[in-house]
């Protein structure tokens, strides 16, 4: 339940108001559109959180050997394919409608998520109480959806497709925006957040500071400015590292400056990539280096950032698929 706790501590402090202008930006066509975000063995995030809540395993966030065995009990028992992937048919099965006076584990889950996507801070008791029912019924106005405080199918594919916000507040990170795109271009799926908040934990351990990051995607994808992908979610770019560790207030570099330092930045790229085992697609910075070591590949004009991009199994896009 650790993990549960932090998120709802972290999504804590934007003020409700502020919370509802946010999903007020969703146009109703995303009703339509959302899709059950696939989640496997490596992942992690809150939609992790969500799947342990609902098989009744450990919610820390991570899929793992145990989380993988209790999916594919799961899926066995509901004569689905075992495969430990959840994915559309996995995840329709594990949520069930909701409404108020429900409780348990999948209430958990539906406060978890909420907190995380809607970025409040709801009690994660597992009662679907009258604050509960509110948040409900605003996220569901906010996305086009039939406005009746249920939550059938419909709204848990909204909320689970629904993009995750960096916690900038931890310390192990700090928000760039090179491209003028500010705070609206910070949202990321559950994965790809959770994947890089574990990579910058880890590398917060160095001692080496704060892992600076750029754009990743607007809160419902699409189109961003100053970028020909960061559309879905799964592209996240990150600064190099610094001698002086001061990457975050001394401004980016390249890999060809005096203050690069390579060594912690090698450090930085194998925390990305054993934090999401599996799911990392590549790795742009042209390091020659690096790409040497087949750690990163080279791609024009990524000289002083590195472009993360995190995959999922069975992603409706090729380029995200793993």
């Amino acid at each position: 339940m650790v993990a549960v706790r932090s998120h709802v501590r972290r999504i804590g402090l934007v003020a409700a108001g502020a919370c509802l202008a946010l999903l007020m930006q969703a146009p109703p066509a995303l009703a339509y559109t959302a899709f059950y975000p696939t989640q496997s063995l490596g992942n992690r995030g809150v939609d992790v959180v969500a799947i342990q809540l609902l098989v009744g395993v450990p919610a820390d966030g991570v899929f793992g050997s145990g989380t993988d065995s209790a999916v594919k009990a799961f899926q066995s028992g509901r004569g689905l394919t075992a495969d430990g992937i959840v994915g559309p048919a996995t995840w329709s099965a594990m949520t069930p409608t909701l409404r108020s006076g429900s409780s348990g584990a999948a209430v958990r889950a539906l406060q978890t998520e909420l907190n995380a996507k809607a970025r409040i801070s709801l009690a994660v008791d597992g009662q679907f109480g009258p604050a509960t029912d509110t948040a409900v019924r605003n996220f569901q106005s906010g996305h086009g959806l039939t406005v009746d405080g249920i939550v059938g199918q419909n709204t848990w594919r909204m909320l689970l497709w629904h993009y995750d916000y960096p916690n900038f507040g931890a310390g192990t990170m700090c928000d760039q925006d090179p491209d003028g795109n500010g705070t609206a271009a910070n949202w990321g799926t559950g994965a790809a957040i959770g994947q890089l908040e574990a990579a910058a934990a880890s590398f917060a351990t160095t001692g080496q500071g704060r892992v600076p990051v750029g754009d990743i995607s607007l809160q419902h994808g699409g189109d961003i400015p100053g970028h020909a992908s960061h559309e879905v979610g799964l592209d996240a770019d990150i600064w190099p590292i610094r001698t002086d560790s001061l990457q975050c207030t001394a401004g980016r570099i390249t890999w060809q400056s005096t203050t690069y330092d390579r060594a912690a930045t090698r450090t930085l790229v194998q925390a990305v990539r054993s934090r999401a085992p599996g799911h990392v697609k590549l790795i742009f910075f042209n390091d020659p280096v690096l790409v040497q070591e087949g750690l990163t590949q080279s791609y024009p004009n990524h000289d002083n950032h590195l472009h993360i991009r995190y995959c999922e199994k069975v992603h409706p896009n090729s380029l995200y698929d793993c």
